[in-house]
């Protein structure tokens, strides 16, 4: 076997590959002699068909085999002797194979993985958010449980923040009615946002059994292209208003929130718990953001087209996926255009080839035994966390995910070891977002 490479580019190259046909013939007669012993053909015994008639039959389909296998074997073997990281899949192109020839040759293009080398990480500052879980923030979540756990009863008042109201509407621009314009005995929730501000600022303060017609403006960005920017006529009818009543903080309060015995101490407690697990997390998850976009920020990187491209299919599927989760029909043609998604792409292969290098650099692969910490740790949120912990071993896909998450840990903690950390405080509704 002959191999020649050739750089076509940065991360481009084709390897021409020339095999002697002396190799093929001899492969091609092996197999079917080892055919012959076993093929049935009408009219001969089986493993007496002469070998003649069985080349006659299957040679065709026998050469196209050899030659598909000795180009595979040939390539790895080129691309092992030349020490090539090959990125995505190769483009094959053969040559035709003329009578007598004394050579089976073809090229393959592809890339290769680009150098990398990781940039100067003592400039960069992670800032560490500091959070307390204390009786206040314990209040706050008793609190949102129990807006969770709210029934609601009519009043007779006008509405207000928090009421639950049932509503029928119309609307129109320029007298014609328009997708979604209208609805009968909706419910909605005032405060929730579920509704156009402008909307639910005009049901507020009306009462059951009131009607009221306003104009409403849509946004210029507002997801409906049909009517962005155009103003609506709404005539709004409020058949009742309910009130949100809370349950009271006691034992049966308790129970319901898996506190066997109706303690409230203990139910305390375990909301601390959970809370402080939560908060561990999402800070985890901030440190981890900054760590990636500094090794991305750092570190110059040009990734291999087919890697991107083969990402962006990945991310393509996935939407797809989860919209049909979501009950939104696609039909199996319809265009999914890649620029959507391409800038994702590039950024998950480019962080993607980085933590591989400075895994492999600094030897920061998952231990065994930060395997069993971690699955250990997430083990002590149910209720048998033995059985939890066997679960997770009894899957080797399971324990990848782990290994995976104790890769980016080493690779985070190795960061932070070498860039400059602030501590900083930070109020813990931030970090908790919007709770309703």
């Amino acid at each position: 076997m002959q191999a020649n490479l050739e750089s076509l580019g940065h991360l481009e190259r084709r390897l021409s590959v020339a095999v002697p046909m002396a190799e093929i013939d001899t492969e091609v007669a092996n197999r079917l002699k080892k055919l012959s012993r076993t093929v049935k053909m009408h009219g001969f015994r089986p493993g007496k068909v002469p070998l003649k008639v069985v080349a006659r039959q299957y040679g065709p389909q026998v050469r196209q085999e050899v030659l598909g296998d000795t180009l595979e074997k040939s390539f790895g073997e080129a691309v092992k002797q030349q020490n090539l990281r090959v990125a995505g899949y190769p483009k094959f192109e053969a040559r035709p194979v003329a009578e007598g020839a004394d050579e089976f040759v073809y090229s393959a293009t592809f890339e290769v993985y680009p150098e990398i080398r990781i940039g100067d990480l003592s400039q960069v500052t992670i800032t560490r958010p500091q959070v307390e879980v204390g009786a206040t923030e314990v209040d706050k979540t008793l609190q949102i449980m129990r807006k969770q756990r709210a029934v609601f009863e009519p009043v007779e008042r006008a509405a207000e923040n928090g009421d639950r109201l049932t509503i029928s509407y119309r609307g129109t621009i320029e007298g014609n009615e328009f997708s979604g314009s209208s609805a009968r005995d909706q419910a909605v929730v005032l405060g929730e946002g579920r509704l156009l501000k402008d909307f639910e600022h005009q049901l507020a303060g009306m009462k059951a059994g009131a009607a009221r017609t306003f104009e409403l403006r849509f946004p210029d960005d507002y997801h409906g292209k049909d009517v962005a920017g155009k103003t609506a006529t709404f005539e709004v009818s409020v058949a009742k208003i309910e009130a949100p009543k809370l349950p009271p903080v006691d034992a049966e309060f308790a129970k319901s929130l898996g506190v066997a015995d109706g303690d409230l101490a203990k139910m305390r407690e375990e909301v601390k718990a959970n809370l402080e697990r939560e908060v561990k997390g999402r800070l985890k998850n901030r440190i981890r953001e900054q760590v990636m976009q500094a090794l991305l920020d750092t570190t110059r990187i040009s990734a291999p087209k087919a890697l991107v491209e083969l990402e962006i299919q990945r991310l393509q599927n996935l939407t797809r996926q989860d919209l049909a989760a979501r009950g939104v029909a696609l039909k199996h043609d319809t265009p999914m255009p890649a620029e959507v998604f391409e800038n994702q792409a590039q950024r998950r292969v480019n962080l993607g080839l980085i933590l591989a290098e400075v895994v492999k650099v600094h030897s920061l692969y998952a231990k065994p035994e930060q395997v069993r910490a971690v699955v250990e740790e997430q083990a002590q949120s149910y209720e048998r966390p033995d059985e939890v912990v066997k679960w997770f071993y009894q899957s080797p896909e399971r324990l990848r995910d782990i290994e995976s998450a104790v890769i980016e840990d080493n690779v985070v903690a190795w960061v932070q070891g070498i860039a400059g950390v602030r501590d900083q405080a930070m109020a813990f509704d931030e970090l908790m977002g919007n709770r309703q």
